[in-house]
């Protein structure tokens, strides 16, 4: 192997955290409240923005705005802004689960939540209305989107939709990075009890740090200024009911071992570089979104080194003037059961509705805020990635000259893929690891 261990590594600024940390940050959880004030506060946070687009694009066609949903009246056409939300038999239910099994666990989720029986509402604060039409029917649409729907009400008392507009992608920062260096996107390690660090994280480990590889994977490697790793880090096993009774089941001995074997392995890298981690739905830590920073005890080697971090998911930061924002992938899955669109597709347009989450807390777990909606997307990244994904790449375009590099992370322990991203040029390469000597 023809090593060149006299490469400098790239260095570069990253941005003070706090900022962007304190959005999702919830302290501690407090579940007494209901979630009614969530979806007026993202309702009363996304309305300004959808009427300017509606205004925009109907007022000169002498179609206005109708205050209510419930205030609709006759055939004559007008648009109607409220949060959309999908009855569906195939979505999960826990009154249901409870009323079945008087148990609650759980459920796996079908594949689909729309498929062609679900009944569409937009709601406001003062009801909901149906929405029909084949521009409903062919929309890539998903509970908990606000939105705007121009049409008329119908004889049955629906809205008959004919168009529809988003609040569109929020405003976006200058990018002035200007060196050609590289962030490393890696999702799903998903170290097990059984195997902690396979042969393909040990590879994984000596590219990042420039031991593996011949003289091009070194200098390409050398360029990397941040290593990301998107959700299940490790597969933590779920303890099985009635565990509280059974002292053999309730050893979470193998567990420390499991969380010491991955914090030495990821210390390697963080000596070499910075480290970010992200939690995921494999990965002891909240299951709701948006999910808390994985404890940094857990972590007693990777913390003596000062470019460690834990976030949270979803996750902003900011690497030499570039904004990223990062989610485990969680968010996207929920939404590929909404739409026949690809992940990549379905992330690009949550960015139109200017929305991360929005199927939360219809169809995933997330927290009760009453002060905000931390999911709504103030600033428009020029990055937002999803781990534990199949690799595509899009780009987001927005009205107003934003564009944003949509990237899917692969899922390590599969597909043995990593993802370098290219801060000037916001490029995407995968590298595959080989075990194989």
């Amino acid at each position: 192997m023809d090593v060149d261990t006299c490469i400098p590594r790239a260095r570069v600024e990253h941005a003070e955290t706090a900022k962007y940390e304190s959005e999702f940050k919830t302290g501690r959880r407090q579940y007494t409240q209901q979630f009614n004030t969530l979806y007026y506060k993202r309702l009363n946070t996304l309305k300004p923005f959808i009427l300017n687009h509606a205004r925009t694009k109907w007022e000169p066609k002498k179609i206005h705005l109708t205050p209510k949903v419930l205030n609709v009246e006759g055939p004559e056409p007008t648009f109607i802004v409220g949060t959309i939300f999908m009855d569906s038999q195939a979505k999960p239910s826990t009154l249901a689960q409870v009323e079945n099994t008087h148990w609650i666990s759980d459920p796996t989720p079908p594949r689909m939540y729309r498929d062609g029986t679900e009944t569409v509402y937009l709601e406001d604060e003062s009801g909901r209305i149906r929405l029909v039409g084949d521009a409903v029917d062919k929309a890539v649409l998903a509970s908990g989107v606000v939105a705007a729907m121009m049409g008329c009400e119908t004889q049955a008392g629906d809205f008959d939709v004919i168009d529809m507009c988003f609040a569109g992608m929020a405003e976006q920062p200058e990018r002035t990075c200007s060196e050609d260096v590289f962030v490393a996107l890696v999702s799903g390690l998903n170290a097990s009890v059984e195997q902690p660090v396979t042969l393909e994280m040990q590879v994984l480990a000596e590219y990042l740090c420039g031991a593996a590889g011949g003289a091009s994977d070194q200098k390409t490697s050398a360029r990397i200024v941040q290593t990301v790793v998107a959700g299940n880090i490790m597969n933590v096993p779920v303890p099985p009911i009635g565990h509280t009774e059974d002292a053999r089941a309730n050893d979470r001995v193998p567990v420390q071992k499991l969380v010491a074997s991955v914090d030495a392995y990821l210390s390697d890298i963080a000596a070499c570089m910075p480290l970010a981690l992200l939690p995921g739905p494999g990965d002891p830590s909240s299951a709701s979104l948006p999910q808390q920073p994985l404890h940094p005890s857990m972590f007693a080697q990777c913390r003596q080194y000062t470019g460690f971090r834990t976030l949270t998911n979803p996750a902003y930061f900011e690497i030499n003037n570039v904004l990223l924002l990062g989610t485990s992938g969680q968010n996207v899955r929920d939404l590929c059961r909404y739409s026949n669109e690809t992940p990549c597709q379905l992330a690009a347009q949550s960015l139109q509705w200017r929305h991360v989450a929005p199927t939360a807390p219809d169809t995933l777990w997330c927290y009760p805020f009453t002060e905000h909606d931390p999911f709504v997307v103030r600033t428009t990244p020029h990055v937002y990635f999803a781990g534990n994904q199949k690799f595509e790449v899009g780009v987001a375009v927005g009205t107003e000259g934003q564009k944003t590099k949509v990237v899917m992370v692969p899922e390590f322990s599969v597909s043995h893929e990593i993802v370098l991203l290219n801060l000037r040029t916001l490029e995407c390469s995968t590298v595959h690891i080989d075990a194989c000597v």
